[in-house]
């Protein structure tokens, strides 16, 4: 199974809610469209709720970090919230834990962007 999106807005804040699987092909290259239309359409405050995110391969990996750094780029905000154990353990053994701005709850992540 692919991974599904869904893009909802909390104030000025985009939130891609993202289920399924992120791995090469399809479902990564969703991740980047989304991310790349969410910027031409110039939302500087994105969130991805990893919550239904049931595994993550290098591609995934490389997306959120691409994502990430593309934002920034674009003086824009990405962060993470709600990752399973199985995300939070990858993002800790790559060490992207303390680079990738991560939350474990969504209202907190909300908050953060002020």
């Amino acid at each position: 199974m692919s991974a599904s999106l869904t893009i909802r807005h909390s104030g000025d804040v985009a939130v891609v809610d993202i289920s399924g699987r992120i791995t090469l092909g399809e479902s990564s290259g969703a991740l980047r469209e989304n991310l790349r239309g969410l910027m031409a359409e110039g939302h500087t405050k994105i969130l991805l709720n990893l919550s239904g995110v049931t595994f993550i391969d290098s591609s995934g990996i490389g997306e959120l970090v691409s994502g990430y750094v593309s934002v920034a780029h674009n003086h824009g905000r990405v962060k993470l919230c709600c990752l399973g154990k199985r995300v939070r353990d990858l993002l800790q053994v790559t060490r992207l834990y303390n680079v990738l701005d991560v939350y474990e709850w969504e209202d907190d992540a909300l908050r953060s962007f002020v």
